[in-house]
């Protein structure tokens, strides 16, 4: 690849993923300064809804705050080209790590600390993650970060083709409300969460793996599998994935229970994460 190729002001140096919404570069902004640029699927940015929407969910992104995140630094259009720009988070994602190794033990818990951390920035800001997974979960040397929240929703524009990959989200840590083809709300986040803490601590999904289909009657029908899960946080992880969206606790509940206190803000949150 040319790396003298550009989109917008900034200059792409080499591909870094590709995923459903679109391809990820590494990038240098017009001071030099790396950035992670994610470009979206053409066909995406063709759509008269897609383009009046994305401007209005990618300020949305931009108000969330630091903690535990990727945060949003720009977003535009480039000779039809929907691109949006991130904080360039150095590190391995969570996939990656856990085929080594599952985690465990104070590791285990900052993980779970530092995504509902950034969860309850999020959804602080209104925004809906839709489509937490391993893969969008990067362990920088102070953290985990959250990266690709409000971009999801894009693809749900009306007149869209809705599809697992795009609309729906990942179906092994999806929410049965998702899977269904409901409303998704904050709840359905925290039920991620609990998926991808259960896959972390033990190296396998809990509905499974197998073909989309038997994943998401799984997801729907089924109690999750937790066997050696660590008891530490075995029952958050349990009441994340409830079935009924109402009965799972919020999370700013979730970085409470972790962390044995009440009200624990975001930002001491964070702190207990970095420090671990």
């Amino acid at each position: 690849m040319n790396v003298q190729q550009r989109v917008g002001p900034y200059t792409l140096i080499k591909q870094l993923g590709e995923g459903g919404m679109g391809v990820v570069h590494l990038a240098a902004d017009p001071a030099g300064r790396l950035v992670a640029l994610k470009t979206m699927r053409p066909d995406l940015a063709g759509r008269e809804e897609f383009r009046r929407r994305f401007g209005k969910e990618t300020e949305a992104a931009r108000r969330v705050a630091r903690f535990c995140t990727a945060p949003v630094l720009d977003a535009g259009f480039d000779h039809g080209t929907a691109y949006l720009v991130t904080e360039y988070v150095e590190g391995p994602d969570l996939s990656a790590v856990v085929a080594r190794a599952p985690l465990s033990g104070s590791n285990l818990e900052a993980l779970a600390v530092g995504v509902a951390t950034a969860l309850a920035a999020i959804h602080q800001a209104g925004v809906v993650h839709r489509d937490l997974k391993p893969s969008n979960v990067l362990l920088s040397p102070v953290g985990p970060r959250v990266i690709d929240f409000g971009v999801a929703q894009l693809a749900d524009a009306p007149g869209a083709v809705a599809t697992i990959a795009t609309s729906m989200g990942t179906p092994a840590y999806m929410s049965p409300e998702q899977a269904r083809g409901e409303h998704v709300t904050p709840a359905g986040d925290i039920f991620s969460w609990g998926a991808l803490v259960a896959f972390a601590g033990t190296g396998r999904p809990p509905f499974g793996t197998g073909g989309l289909p038997e994943v998401v009657y799984r997801v729907i029908n089924h109690v999750p599998k937790l066997d050696g899960l660590d008891e530490r946080v075995r029952p958050l992880v349990e009441r994340a994935l409830d079935k009924d969206p109402a009965r799972r606790p919020t999370a700013q509940q979730l970085v409470d229970l972790l962390l044995g206190r009440t009200g624990v803000p975001v930002a001491a949150a964070t702190k207990a994460v970095s420090e671990t």
